[in-house]
């Protein structure tokens, strides 16, 4: 399918020359860590399942190591940058390295949080190595603003990885997993090690995969009314829910009222349930 030349992709030397050549210096505030190494592009691609048809949606694309490899394997690819400098070379790179695939690229200079339409078709799929300060917020924020966005797959912090795809009961179970698992089926997709970034951070990363839930949760609540119960169940973990909850309803007793009729015991603690069991109660909320 690819037309592309073999040596179209960033090898550690070109990264470093393009970087130098244009005074980037990676900063830990945006959380910035450049994959230097094709064989680990390939492989995020490859375990992305992106298909000639797909329209792949980037955040975070740096200097274009994994943008590069995306324009490979999609049919088009709409990269998300807010850094003012990386956002105006990333074009010139593509053009320089892929001409042939450029006009399948298109390139969105803003905050990821920020965006609400992206250009060209809607998008199918959502592919990043996310800065590791904002992975959560961004990951959701794409999930509930694009919701043509069947199947994701980001990197993250290997902690970051393990809480999205937690399962009740784990001890990292949290409001990340809930969250995600409203949008999507959440599982770990690998690891990667420290040694393909620049610079090399103090952290391992993990992959995680996002399948977009083809039924959405059966709820008669708003997505808003479920954050806020899992939310309020989460912000003192050690409580029990009657007692997490009582803000939220008003009362203690408010709270175990809502909990018994959602078949929840108010006894119970946040991380045994699951995302339909938070929907329940936030359908018998104290109105």
């Amino acid at each position: 399918m690819s037309t592309t030349e073999p040596d179209a992709l960033l090898t550690p030397a070109d990264i470093r020359e393009l970087a130098a050549a244009l005074g980037v210096r990676p900063t830990k505030q945006r959380g910035q860590n450049f994959v230097i190494d094709a064989n680990t592009v390939r492989r995020i691609v490859r375990t992305a399942e992106v298909r000639p048809d797909d329209v792949v949606v980037e955040v975070g694309p740096g200097l274009g190591s994994l943008t590069l490899a995306l324009l490979e394997a999609a049919d088009r690819v709409v990269a998300v940058e807010i850094d003012d400098v990386l956002a105006s070379a990333l074009p010139s790179t593509i053009v320089a390295r892929m001409p042939a695939r450029a006009d399948r690229f298109s390139l969105v200079h803003s905050d990821a949080m920020q965006v609400q339409d992206l250009p060209g078709p809607p998008p199918t799929a959502l592919v990043a190595n996310l800065p590791y300060n904002v992975a959560v917020p961004v990951l959701l924020h794409m999930l509930d603003r694009f919701p043509s966005i069947e199947r994701t797959l980001v990197m993250v912090q290997a902690e970051v990885a393990d809480r999205l795809a937690a399962k009740p009961g784990n001890k990292v179970y949290g409001v990340p997993s809930v969250k995600a698992n409203w949008y999507a089926d959440v599982k770990r997709a690998g690891s990667i090690g420290r040694n393909v970034f620049w610079p090399a951070p103090n952290v391992d990363s993990g992959l995680v995969s996002l399948v977009r839930r083809t039924v959405p949760v059966d709820t008669s609540a708003s997505k808003s009314e479920v954050f806020a119960v899992v939310d309020a169940a989460f912000a003192q973990r050690r409580k029990t829910l009657r007692a997490a909850l009582s803000g939220w309803a008003g009362s203690p007793a408010a709270a175990e009222a809502a909990l018994v009729a959602a078949g929840v015991s108010p006894q119970a603690r946040g991380e045994a349930l699951t995302v339909e069991e938070f929907a329940r109660i936030a359908e018998n909320r104290p109105r």
